[in-house]
């Protein structure tokens, strides 16, 4: 009989193709198939050759572009001396995470699915094309494709005799144990994040602790809108970044936060485990110390801010003695209750802390072994650069608007990332901002000779700062900004710096205030009333236009 084995390669930039991922790998496991669940660009594509079965879930971001996770494998596959018939044994399935209101929905599922036929796979059904614009979320699409999918491999791969499906009312074993460390054995101080060693530049296993410089308030503390230019020291670091790049920052929960976390599931925080995984083979999760604390596992890694998704409740609903409980939790994680969970979670922006406070019975009932599997890691958050290294050598520095909201819910909804590093004071002592730089997606002309016309209204002008630097240090003209906000004297960003600019004409500045006057004003009306400028600009000289928001 054939070897009954999936492997599960996933997309992901948000985490949803890979909860989506991770759900089809407890459906194959309650199927009895022996399963792998990877992210694309951690597996060896040239052993694709020797997989029978594969099912790829992923994401598409920006324009039409490819998760970073699965860029190496992106690459690979669209090679030009790929053999046509390479994967004829392959039996495959590609479902599709994306958003209608983007021109290019799904692109890359679509394109994936195309390219594998090209390469002589077999698809079992036709690619699933999930909807986030849909009432239901992308769930409408993968439910019905799911249970078709399970019916096209139990017939090629039956139930060996004897075993039956296993009941969705049985819990899986999870996916590590925590083996606790008796009180008394020795061990180093990892809570300390340490500026490691340096080997090869920065990435996000391996982050580079940045000393927080500066951290400075540049609106008007009457301004609505907290927003900061915050300094970080690079020196040594081995990090090189040019105008439009990204800066890639790991945040952490808050102490009040973990504190309470820690309470609600009666953790002590002090106490120090081992991970070890259930099934031999599994890998530990990156990033995580051995041994760790209770304590650097809730603030670093588990994302307990986060809106918890279908899956936190349907194993949550496993947990549950309690029977209100239970039936609530089991509602949300039904295919029925999806309209129900979205009006709980979604819509008022509830997190996965103050979930776990509806459910105390629940909550105080998790066994530790489970958290990995309940609560997905803290993902990093993407900066545009706000700073040249040719004007701050051995700094950078990135231009935060602090987010903070109200929804129906008394307490307002604030960002993790943006209240943790505005919270940073490096008066206090050593402040420490794990970090890395990631391309952006902006090139910036070549030719000094060619002018850029930039439009950045608030914060969107941080990689526009970036440039002008840049340009300025290399003495290029042909700088034209249209910057916009709400006020001249409240949230006009990095003023002097542009008056001094223009001063010296070594920029052309457009600014509209919106809130300033009756009627209001906007970046576009500004290009309108200049608009004899701006084409000159590009008919006779061929500038180059950037839009950033």
């Amino acid at each position: 009989m054939a070897e009954r084995r999936l492997l599960v390669l996933f997309g992901s930039q948000t985490g949803t193709a890979q909860d989506t991922a991770e759900r089809i790998g407890r459906e194959a496991t309650r199927r009895h198939l022996r399963c792998r669940v990877e992210a694309l660009d951690s597996c060896d594509v040239a052993n694709l050759i020797h997989e029978p079965l594969v099912v790829f879930v992923c994401a598409t971001t920006g324009q039409g572009d490819p998760p970073d996770n699965m860029k190496v494998f992106w690459r690979f596959l669209f090679r030009k001396n790929l053999p046509a018939g390479s994967l004829c044994q392959l039996d495959y399935a590609v479902l599709g995470l994306g958003d209608s209101s983007y021109p290019k929905f799904n692109f890359v599922a679509k394109k994936l699915h195309k390219r594998l036929l090209q390469l002589g796979g077999n698809p079992l059904l036709p690619v699933a094309l999930g909807d986030d614009q849909h009432d239901l979320g992308p769930d409408a699409v993968v439910d019905p494709w799911l249970v078709a999918l399970w019916d096209k491999i139990l017939a090629l791969y039956p139930l060996p005799p004897g075993l039956e499906i296993i009941s969705p009312d049985v819990r899986l074993p999870p996916k590590y144990t925590l083996r606790y460390l008796p009180e008394d054995s020795p061990h180093p101080d990892s809570d300390l994040l340490q500026p490691p060693a340096r080997r090869a530049a920065p990435c996000e296993l391996h982050p580079f602790a940045a000393r927080v410089v500066s951290n400075q308030r540049l609106t008007a503390q009457s301004h609505f809108q907290d927003v900061r230019l915050i300094e970080f020291d690079i020196a040594g670091s081995g990090i090189t970044f040019s105008a439009g790049d990204v800066v890639m920052i790991q945040p952490q929960n808050c102490p009040e936060d973990v504190q309470q976390f820690c309470q609600l599931l009666l953790l002590e925080p002090h106490r120090r485990f081992v991970l070890e995984p259930t099934e031999p083979g599994t890998p530990l999760p990156p990033l995580l110390p051995q041994p760790c604390t209770i304590h650097y596992l809730v603030t670093h890694y588990l994302d307990i801010s986060c809106v918890p998704r279908r899956s936190f409740f349907e194993l949550l609903a496993s947990f549950s003695t309690n029977e209100l409980e239970r039936e609530k939790l089991q509602e949300f994680s039904s295919a029925q209750g999806q309209e129900e969970l979205y009006s709980y979670c979604n819509r008022p922006r509830r997190t996965t802390l103050e979930a776990l406070w509806d459910f105390p019975h629940t909550t105080c009932a998790i066994p530790a072994d489970y958290l990995l599997d309940l609560i997905p890691r803290i993902r990093p958050r993407a900066f545009s650069i706000a700073s040249s290294l040719l004007a701050h050598p051995e700094r950078m520095q990135i231009l935060v608007a602090v987010v903070r909201y109200k929804t129906r819910l008394s307490k307002p909804r604030r960002g993790l990332c943006s209240t943790w590093l505005a919270s940073l004071d490096p008066e206090q002592g050593d402040v420490r901002v794990p970090l890395w730089v990631k391309k952006g997606g902006m090139k910036f002309p070549a030719d000094p000779a060619t002018p850029v016309i930039m439009i950045g209204p608030g914060t969107g002008v941080a990689p526009f700062r970036a440039v002008i630097q840049e340009r300025v240090a290399l003495g290029r003209r042909g700088n034209c900004l249209f910057f916009g906000c709400r006020y001249k004297s409240k949230d006009f960003y990095c003023q002097t710096e542009w008056e001094e600019l223009v001063t010296k004409g070594l920029l052309t500045l457009f600014t509209a205030f919106s809130r300033d006057q009756e009627e209001k004003v906007y970046v576009q009306h500004r290009i309108r009333e200049n608009g004899r400028l701006v084409w000159e600009l590009l008919s006779s000289r061929n500038a180059h236009v950037y839009l950033a928001g």
